[in-house]
């Protein structure tokens, strides 16, 4: 795989914290992934809400193709 490829759909390490409210990027738009600043406007895409229990580090999806969103899967592996 071409490493800018794989940079670019490789997941993004985030700090979570619990009960706040979170908006995961779905268009790939975002200068700000993998959370969404609003660039899908005017496209068919919505941003996915989500939230966790409890703090936690998390990986979440930039290559917009897990099967478990908005974490990612491992999916990018195989792009």
């Amino acid at each position: 795989m071409n490493s800018n490829i794989e940079k670019k759909f490789s997941p993004i390490e985030v700090q979570l914290e619990a009960a706040k409210q979170y908006y995961w990027c779905t268009c790939g738009r975002s200068q700000s992934q993998p959370f969404c600043d609003g660039s899908h406007k005017g496209t068919e895409f919505t941003p996915r809400p989500f939230s966790v229990d409890a703090n936690r580090t998390a990986w979440l999806c930039t290559c917009k193709k897990t099967g478990n969103p908005p974490f990612c899967d491992g999916t990018h592996n195989k792009l």
